[in-house]
């Protein structure tokens, strides 16, 4: 009991420090990102400089890690209703397919249409699979891509089943992928799987991935 009350004011003291350095950044770099554009308009010519699109995609870097930083800290916060899950999982693959059509890479779905109503937060819950569904995307650099979406009913809840056959993921990285700041991808933040694992945390279920490098990943989500 004592180690489970210690791990969690630990987790508490972490997001209350990510929310405090988040919060005293966002300030500065509002006014940084508010002095260059004024810069550039008055002199357009800033624009030509060879290192100004490198300044600009940096400054897009950092908002971006500090939007992900606020997702960290407020995924176990939830606002649960009742939803059919049957029509939410089809809007998330629908919103998704276009994107995957245009990169050549081929999106099947098995959805129960017997899947309960289950109670969601329906604006965090897509963000999870949303990030599950572009880690599977990004996984994929060969003209034959493939992600299969399914969802069943089991005697003591749901699973949802996103697997691609992607580039896999290593046992050594398989340790770590849930590590906030843990990031095997360039430019990533490393915030993506632990936000989702929040998520799904926060939901009362948990995930479970199998990866076998050059073969593919397989994540599942356990609801129940």
């Amino acid at each position: 009991m004592q180690a489970n009350t210690t791990a969690q004011q630990q987790e508490k003291n972490f997001q209350f420090t990510l929310s405090k350095l988040s919060h005293e950044l966002r300030n500065p770099l509002a006014l940084i990102n508010s002095e260059l554009q004024l810069m550039v308009s008055s002199h357009p010519e800033i624009a030509a400089y060879d290192g100004w699109d490198n300044i600009m995609d940096s400054l897009e870097y950092v908002k971006e890690l500090l939007n992900e930083l606020s997702d960290y800290n407020n995924s176990g916060k939830l606002t649960l209703l009742p939803t059919d899950l049957y029509p939410f999982l089809c809007t998330v693959l629908a919103s998704v397919r276009p994107t995957l059509e245009y990169l050549g890479i081929s999106l099947k779905a098995d959805i129960s249409s017997h899947l309960p109503t289950f109670p969601l937060d329906s604006v965090k819950m897509r963000q999870a699979l949303l990030n599950l569904l572009r880690n599977a995307q990004e996984s994929i650099s060969h003209p034959r891509g493939e992600i299969m979406v399914q969802a069943q009913v089991l005697s003591n809840g749901i699973c949802i089943t996103i697997q691609d056959n992607g580039c896999g993921i290593t046992p050594a990285q398989l340790q770590d992928i849930f590590t906030p700041f843990t990031t095997f991808k360039p430019g990533g933040t490393g915030l993506g799987l632990p936000i989702t694992q929040q998520i799904i945390k926060a939901h009362g279920g948990h995930l479970e991935i199998n990866s076998v490098p050059g073969q593919g990943t397989e994540v599942r989500i356990f609801l129940g």
